[in-house]
């Protein structure tokens, strides 16, 4: 069944949408909210992402060497993980808008609290703190931006909240990383908390005022989790996703030890990275939105290619900078899982669309650490090439068997 304008309803706020919503249905106004909800996703990618381009930086102001350092990194994803589903349920009952507010308003206030921490174990806390609004920001952001557009460019619509976290990569990462070296890592957290301030204005002058479904309940979320297609869907993107983390963790060491290039390349490789991921966004956004499931199986495919170019490419800076773009790219996934999630979440969509980022911040921890120990193991740098090529067909066998499942159960044309 292709999607329609008017068929397979993501919930009853789409299917018969309020008066509220009627009042954002002219373009102008809709973009102004999906605005002001990638507002939101800059925000989450500069605090996500600066983070391990400043990790000397702090490591330093804190007093704990760089592994060390790297786990406050892992305190924020793990925030992340646990955060999703925890606030997804508790804000059942709550309108979507709200919640939006509210989520950027711990985000804020646990990056203040980064930016000043006294010591390593409270950053550890801090960062922690940071995570938890991550994933549901994005789950209910994606629900409301999805809930303003024909059913045909939903896909198009969530990725462009997912837009405002690759731009981060490009402009947000490198300007922060400026800041932190000119100024002090201190600012660079302090910032990111006035983007969340920023984003909060933005989602109370222009966000729909639609109210939380009548039936909506945390009982009813956690229905989600009975569907075996949520867990193939999230299943896809804990370990296809794992891929791109693993290279892009040791991307830096890889281009000082292999390729050769001296830290003032590294932001321009970095943001070719970043060049990658908004391309696959838009274009992984389009073919979903015109193939549904079938381009999530495509781009597994296509991150499996690019990185096993990655070892024959890392002794080349022109290769590196073609193939980190590509590998780039594989970053179109995330939109597409989040609206599959969406067609099989049923009535429990909050929780569902949370998820998906609990998923990919799992692959962020998976990916790291399958590269770490293979790297460890003697194996070189560029290993993370071909660990990469097998968390992407991984993913691959995953989306196979939620396919096989989905056409006995009718839900493989998302």
């Amino acid at each position: 069944m292709a999607p329609t304008d008017t068929a397979a309803c993501i919930d009853d706020r789409v299917c018969a949408p309020s008066p509220a919503m009627e009042t954002v249905a002219a373009p102008g106004k809709v973009a102004l909210v999906l605005l002001a909800l990638a507002m939101g996703g800059f925000a989450i990618g500069v605090t996500e992402f600066a983070a391990m381009s400043v990790l000397p930086d702090f490591a330093a102001g804190l007093g704990v060497d760089e592994p060390t350092a790297g786990h406050v990194i892992s305190a924020y994803a793990a925030g992340v993980v646990v955060g999703a589903p925890i606030l997804a349920v508790l804000g059942a009952r709550a309108p979507r808008w709200l919640l939006l507010i509210g989520f950027m308003a711990l985000f804020a206030v646990g990056n203040a609290l980064s930016a000043i921490a006294p010591n390593y174990e409270w950053m550890l806390a801090f960062r922690f703190l940071s995570g938890i609004p991550h994933g549901a920001y994005f789950g209910v952001a994606a629900l409301v931006a999805a809930s303003l557009v024909p059913l045909r460019l939903r896909t198009r619509a969530v990725s462009t909240i997912l837009l405002g976290l690759t731009v981060a990569t490009v402009i947000g990462v490198p300007v922060a990383t400026a800041v932190s070296h000119s100024f002090g890592w201190r600012w660079t957290f302090a910032i990111v908390s006035v983007l969340a301030v920023i984003t909060m204005a933005l989602v109370a002058l222009f966000a729909p005022r639609d109210p939380a479904h009548a039936d909506a309940s945390p009982l009813r979320e956690l229905g989600a989790l009975k569907r075996g297609q949520v867990w193939l869907t999230l299943g896809v993107g804990a370990i296809g996703f794992g891929g791109m983390f693993a290279v892009y963790a040791y991307l830096a060491s890889t281009l000082t030890a292999v390729t050769g290039v001296g830290p003032e390349v590294l932001p321009w490789v970095f943001a070719m990275f970043g060049l990658g991921m908004m391309s696959g966004n838009l274009l992984g956004a389009w073919a979903a939105d015109r193939y549904g499931m079938k381009a999530a199986g495509g781009l597994l495919l296509w991150s499996a290619a690019a990185l096993a170019l990655y070892p024959f490419a890392a002794p080349h800076l022109w290769a590196m900078l073609i193939v980190v773009f590509l590998i780039g790219g594989g970053g179109g996934l995330g939109s597409i899982l989040q609206t599959r999630l969406m067609d099989v979440a049923g009535d429990a969509q909050t929780l569902a669309a949370a998820l998906n980022h609990s998923a990919f911040n799992t692959a962020n921890a998976i990916g790291p650490l399958l590269g770490g120990m293979a790297i460890a193991a003697g194996w070189g740098w560029t290993s993370t090439g071909w660990v990469g090529v097998a968390l992407s067909l991984g993913g691959f066998a995953v989306w196979v068997v939620a396919r096989l499942s989905g056409r006995k159960t009718g839900q493989s044309h998302a």
